[in-house]
């Protein structure tokens, strides 16, 4: 874990005064309110940064998530994202962002019984939702849901009480996935299922999605193995833009239903949790092997639609998820028949990582490229895929709300502003505009 000493410092001249300034570099950052001390005189502000987006501004400190997009390196509290995948759990993972360590045998087996206790939902939830609209989009039952259970809980609003803050924890990570299978079955006119919790986790999940008559739905181990590493993949992604509005929104000390429900619907952008969404559009409309350099072509020019998959704020790099999820949509396809846009995908993924012009920009396939295919494999609707992607990154948006109302060093979320209106102006009496 990083230690915060002192290490160098950054001089500084305004050249509007002539005045030179000393700031603290600190684990590579200089504080933003430092800047502040930069002034034309004693009436003045002080100097701000603007930064759109955050592209360059660190908002807090945190142990939970390391990227290095340019090395293409993604951890888990120090672990290798390859090492979780192929050797770990969902709920290991989950106990690893949630405590800052993998479980022992006795502590997972404890985690594990705490979560399961808490997969049903009180059925006045189950009425609510029963009270959709035949055709409402699932992951706006699912946002809907979430903040509703605030009013189920009050007592989650002692956000200073550690064990009230487990407590949600256990219930927000064990029931996300009871209301995305009822909310996936709604669309389909389908009672939904209850937990059978002798079952694991995404054993438990894929029943409640998908059994009908039978006593006991098993899933295939390779469709289940495959959500596990589908959600270890998803679990929790630095500072990105849902885990942003969680710290945002946490930060005012609401509960921790409501921040998530912020999240949730954070994630619901086409930008963000929708993006593998667009990738199979994409694909659909290449429609064929065949298009595929005219559709680069097209890419490379302008004049045709964008290349959806490949590139990532972070990265500069292959996007390490998207390697492990291409190997595991092949374990996929094994079991449901090969997807024929695969092939479509696979040659895109290949001449773009042949063409310079991809290659100079940075251009590598990221998560979304494979991970609709695999949804798509397991008959889910597009309108089902971010809610899919919400399930696992439950965790790690409690984990960063954890850190969030543990840290001193955070005060409620208030950016600032470069004014751009008018100056004051008198008003005019509506009879005279």
């Amino acid at each position: 874990m990083a230690t915060r000493t002192r290490t160098a410092t950054l001089s500084v001249t305004d050249n509007r005064t002539g005045q030179s300034y000393e700031l603290p570099i600190e684990e590579g950052a200089i504080h933003a309110t430092d800047l502040r001390k930069i002034k034309v005189d004693e009436d003045d502000f002080g100097l701000m940064s603007y930064d759109p987006a955050f592209l360059n501004t660190a908002s807090t400190r945190s142990s939970i998530t390391f990227i290095d997009g340019d090395r293409g390196i993604l951890r888990y509290g120090g672990y290798p994202i390859e090492q979780l995948a192929e050797q770990s759990s969902y709920l290991e993972v989950a106990y690893l962002l949630i405590h800052g360590e993998l479980p022992g045998s006795a502590e997972l087996e404890a985690w594990t019984h705490e979560i399961t206790y808490h997969t049903f939902l009180h059925e006045n939830v189950k009425r609510l939702m029963e009270g959709f609209n035949y055709d409402a989009h699932p992951m706006g039952m699912f946002v809907s849901v979430i903040a509703a259970l605030s009013t189920f809980y009050p007592e989650a609003v002692a956000v200073d009480d550690p064990e009230v803050r487990m407590k949600q924890v256990h219930r927000l990570i064990a029931k996300v996935p009871t209301i995305a299978a009822f909310s996936y079955r709604h669309g389909l006119g389908l009672p939904y299922v209850y937990p059978q919790n002798e079952l694991g986790f995404t054993a438990n999940f894929l029943s409640m999605m998908y059994r009908v008559a039978e006593p006991r739905y098993s899933a295939h181990p390779a469709l289940e193995r495959a959500l596990e590493v589908l959600f270890i993949l998803h679990a929790d992604h630095e500072q990105n833009c849902s885990a942003n509005a969680m710290r945002s929104i946490g930060s005012s000390r609401v509960d921790p239903y409501s921040a998530l429900a912020g999240a949730a619907a954070a994630l619901w952008g086409p930008l963000h949790g929708g993006a593998n969404e667009q990738v199979l559009r994409m694909l659909t409309e290449i429609g064929d092997v065949k298009r595929v350099p005219e559709f680069i072509e097209a890419v490379k020019s302008g004049q045709g639609g964008r290349l959806m998959g490949f590139g990532h704020r972070v990265y500069k790099n292959y996007d390490p998820r998207a390697k492990i999820i291409k190997a595991t949509a092949d374990s996929v396809f094994e079991v449901t028949g090969r997807n024929p846009l695969l092939d479509i995908a696979l040659e895109l993924e290949r001449i773009a990582l042949e063409d310079d012009y991809f290659v100079s920009r940075k251009l590598y396939p990221n998560v979304d490229f494979y991970s609709g295919l695999i949804y798509q494999a397991l008959g889910l609707p597009t309108a089902m895929f971010p809610v899919m992607f919400a399930i696992p990154r439950t965790a790690g948006w409690l984990a960063q709300w954890l850190e969030l109302v543990t840290d001193p060093e955070q005060k409620i979320a208030r950016p600032r502003q470069l004014y751009t209106g008018y100056g004051e102006r008198d008003f005019v009496p509506l009879e005279k505009r």
